[in-house]
C-alpha cells in the first residue's frame, strides 16, 4: 500500500480494544482522532510513545481529540502496559496487520542496515469526515506526540 496523504479516505477497521470491545473505523465517525501505529508494547521506544500521548491526554480531550495506539499485540498485553504505565490512550490489537497494511504502517524497513517486514511507527489524524488530514511515517517516539498536538492545534 502507497503511503497516505492529507485528503485520503482512512481506510476502514475492525480492531479489538484492551477490554476486547470491537472498534470500528464508522464507530468513531462525526469525531477527530489520532490512530497511531507502533511496533510492541513496553518496549522502550513504544513506551516512550504511549506515555508522552497520554502526558498531553488532557490537552488532546481539550481539543476534542481521542487518541489511540494500534500494535499487533493482544489485548491482555495492552490491558498490562496500561497499567504499568498509567497508559489513557486506547489501543488496539491488529495481530493480522491487516488495518497497519492498509494505513501504510506494515511493510519492509531498515534499521542498523538490516531490512525487514514488520511495523513502520505511523500516526494519522483522522477528521470527523473520515479523511487523514496529517500522516507521519517512520516517526521517532520521542517528542513525537507534541508534534501531533501541535499540528492539530494544541
Amino acid at each position: 500500500m502507497a503511503q497516505l496523504t492529507g485528503g485520503d479516505p482512512a481506510p476502514p477497521f475492525r480492531l479489538t480494544d484492551q477490554d476486547g470491545t470491537t472498534v470500528t473505523l464508522g464507530d468513531l465517525a462525526g469525531r477527530r482522532f489520532v490512530l497511531y501505529f507502533y511496533p510492541r508494547d513496553d518496549t522502550p521506544g513504544c513506551t516512550i510513545e504511549a506515555t508522552q500521548f497520554t502526558g498531553f491526554a488532557d490537552a488532546f480531550d481539550k481539543l476534542g481529540v481521542t487518541v489511540i495506539g494500534v500494535s499487533p499485540d493482544d489485548a491482555a498485553s495492552h490491558r498490562r502496559f496500561r497499567e504499568r504505565h498509567g497508559l489513557r490512550v486506547r489501543l488496539l490489537s491488529d495481530p493480522d496487520h491487516e488495518a497497519m497494511a492498509a494505513y501504510g504502517a506494515w511493510g519492509e524497513k531498515t534499521r542498523y542496515g538490516r531490512t525487514s517486514v514488520g511495523v513502520i511507527r505511523s500516526t494519522f489524524v483522522i477528521g470527523p469526515d473520515a479523511r487523514i488530514e496529517r500522516a507521519w511515517y517512520n516517526v521517532r517516539a520521542a517528542g513525537h506526540a507534541s508534534r501531533v498536538l501541535e499540528a492539530i492545534g494544541g
